[in-house]
């Protein structure tokens, strides 16, 4: 299944419809759908795919010399021994290539972790080996903090060398549709808010009717595929996970504010500003400041949240209930969690909310607003006017006195704009007496589907 990824899948073919050499890295998380986008790429193309695994060095390049002679049936090739990766490079320069060779090393990171001089080795074959060749190389990897700072950063060897990069996201939710073709909207704003837009989870739970019971049989057993899974992806990462763990896990029961998290961890906020950068630049968690606040990153407003939909849901549910999931007290974990269901996929239907508003409106920026006492879901900024939402993720009909409530905050806002629309959103639907007065309005939107 090839899925959201038309758009990488163009780049990847018109770097190998340019003449030439060409370099691209491509880098996102675990399982979020690398060795698919490629696969689909060199499906009808001349390629060798190389997987690095943690062995040494020698046995690797032992193994890439193996496939190389293979794909192009030399025995002579097959009997040498090569110790330098650099003169495999230079064996497939020489050969008579038709058309553009394909070369994909995934898993890059790995090769320097086994020898620091790798991106150095990498810069030579890139200037002197292949540089006028028709060759496609592709550096792959999942580690994403060494693959940026092993290929892109300014301090790589590798620096400036990329005609293109491939920074591979979740997929949208708007895709979710695709995997579970019979599931109602709600379902799958459940089923997003649970495992975010990875497809190798979303896999796992394609076969299941009841996301409580999938959520059981592929998260909370110990045996399961997820149960464990953030704590793999982030020791792949990081050096201190007592500390990154800390954060996040405050995050997810409720502190936003970054003195709170200190405070929660036992920390100073400077002892932890290093560790919440490098989870925002690991995409794990994000900082939001009042959508109207004319210089965002000098403001003291700021919130942090949980940007990965599966991390706070594991964050939130799984870690602090390990000790009854290791006894395989699964009910009592899955009544705390159908207990607080509602109120955890409201934050991820809010955040829909705001996406849909910014593209169906076109305004210039959206999200939420606060001040000391009040707050509104959607505030959405156009060139001379505002757009405010509500959100209600609940079994309840919405009904006029949200909209009215919503008027009363809108005044409030720190901005000169007038407010041209009034949004809201429900899970449940509306009153009759709302629909009824929406109908004669056309500053009040009543939304029930936003994927």
């Amino acid at each position: 299944m090839f899925i959201d990824r038309e758009d990488r899948l163009e780049l990847l073919n018109s770097e190998y419809k340019a003449k030439g050499f060409k370099l691209t890295v491509i880098y996102g998380r675990q399982r979020i759908g690398k060795t698919a986008l490629i696969k689909e790429y060199i499906k009808d193309k001349d390629a060798i795919y190389f997987l690095v695994t943690l062995e040494s060095l020698p046995i690797l390049i032992d193994r890439f010399k193996t496939m190389i002679a293979d794909y192009f049936d030399d025995d002579f090739l097959r009997t040498i021994e090569i110790s330098d990766i650099k003169d495999l490079f230079l064996y497939i320069t020489k050969q008579k290539l038709n058309r553009k060779f394909i070369i994909i090393i995934d898993e890059f990171q790995y090769l320097s972790k086994l020898d620091s001089s790798i991106p150095s080795q990498f810069q030579y074959i890139v200037d002197e080996i292949v540089a006028n060749s028709n060759i496609h190389l592709i550096l792959c990897g999942s580690i994403i903090s060494m693959m940026y700072s092993q290929t892109l950063s300014y301090n790589s060897p590798l620096y400036g060398r990329r005609s293109s990069a491939i920074k591979l996201e979740p997929l949208k939710p708007r895709y979710l549709k695709q995997f579970f073709p019979n599931k109602s909207e709600n379902e799958l704003i459940e089923i997003y808010a649970v495992l975010g837009g990875v497809p190798k989870y979303l896999k796992i739970f394609r076969d299941s009717d009841d996301i409580f019971r999938a959520i059981e049989t592929n998260i909370l057993t110990p045996s399961s595929y997820l149960y464990d899974e953030p704590k793999f992806l982030l020791q792949n990462e990081i050096n201190e996970p007592v500390t990154y763990f800390s954060i996040i896990e405050a995050i997810a029961m409720g502190e936003h504010k970054l003195g709170n998290i200190a405070s929660k961890i036992g920390k100073n906020v400077q002892n932890i500003t290093s560790f919440i950068n490098k989870l925002i630049e690991l995409d794990i968690i994000y900082k939001e400041v009042p959508i109207t606040q004319k210089d965002p990153h000098k403001s003291k407003k700021g919130l942090y949240f949980i940007k990965d939909n599966f991390f706070r849901f594991w964050f939130s549910f799984v870690l602090g209930n390990k000790s009854y999931l290791e006894l395989e007290n699964y009910e009592y974990v899955l009544h705390k969690i159908k207990t607080n269901f509602n109120g955890f996929v409201a934050k991820t239907y809010e955040n829909l909310a705001i996406e849909f508003t910014l593209k169906k409106h076109k305004l210039l920026k959206c999200g939420r607003w606060w001040n000391g006492k009040n707050e509104i879901d959607i505030v959405g900024v156009g060139s001379d006017y505002l757009i405010v939402g509500e959100c209600k993720y609940s079994n309840k009909k919405v009904g006029i006195d949200i909209l009215e409530a919503l008027k009363d905050k809108a005044t409030m806002i720190d901005s000169d704009l007038p407010v041209k629309k009034y949004l809201l959103f429900s899970k449940s639907g509306f009153t009759e007496k709302l629909i009824e007065s929406a109908k004669n309005s056309e500053e009040v939107e009543l939304v029930d589907s936003i994927l």
